[in-house]
């Protein structure tokens, strides 16, 4: 019991250092009341492309740099790919195959696999847009009303529904022009629902632990009080 209990008060304060007060219908609600869209956003192989291209994607790039007038973040991430389920696939297939000359073909891919991974570890890349929103309200407020609400609990600070609607509708305005901006240079990108963002945290503060033990589907949550 003592044992749990310490745990308990350590995970606690831990989250009491993090700025995310809250996860609600596929937003960030940061503790100092802003809110956060994030775009999972595909890459293109531009060395690939023409000159002409390349060229049309710069222009376009520039252009949406241009026009958008809020704060924009880039996320990269960058994981060790853990191939092993994929490895032990192709040996039960190897195993299982009955005609000879696939049965080689498949051994001697499993090799070629074996022997890659073993010159150098195989890195997974995601790309992420963060885009966010200050409510005009929290640019009146002064510097010692903001500092009293960082210190607050999560259930304190917690928006009212009216306020995160009109703020969450802003909001979604600027994640459809981020999003129409980078299809127009060929990028897709997906807006992250609730579920996503919390996996996608508890990844990147987690790294060794979400290896091994994965998230179960808790819906709509937030960080604990």
């Amino acid at each position: 019991m003592p044992n749990k209990l310490v745990k308990n008060k350590i995970t606690a304060s831990a989250q009491a250092y993090l700025d995310i007060a809250e996860f609600h219908e596929d937003t960030v609600i940061m503790r100092d009341g802003t809110l956060r869209a994030v775009l999972l956003v595909s890459s293109i192989n531009f060395a690939l492309k023409s000159e002409d291209e390349q060229n049309a994607i710069i222009s376009a790039y520039v252009g949406f740099l241009n026009n958008i007038d809020f704060p924009l973040q880039i996320v990269i991430q960058s994981r060790e790919l853990n191939i092993d389920n994929y490895l032990n696939f192709l040996k039960q297939k190897e195993k299982e195959q009955t005609n000879e000359l696939l049965k080689m073909q498949t051994a001697e891919y499993l090799q070629y696999v074996s022997e890659l991974i073993s010159l150098g570890k195989i890195m997974n890349k995601k790309f992420y847009a963060v885009i966010s929103y200050n409510p005009s309200s929290d640019k009146q407020r002064g510097f010692f009303s903001r500092a009293i609400d960082a210190l607050k609990p999560a259930a304190i600070i917690k928006m009212k529904e009216s306020r995160f609607i009109k703020n969450r509708s802003e909001l979604a305005k600027r994640v459809e022009n981020v999003i129409s901006a980078l299809a127009s240079m060929g990028v897709n990108s997906l807006q992250l629902d609730t579920q996503s963002l919390i996996e996608l945290f508890y990844n990147t503060y987690n790294p060794e632990t979400s290896a091994n033990q994965k998230l179960v589907e808790i819906g709509q949550t937030r960080v604990a009080e």
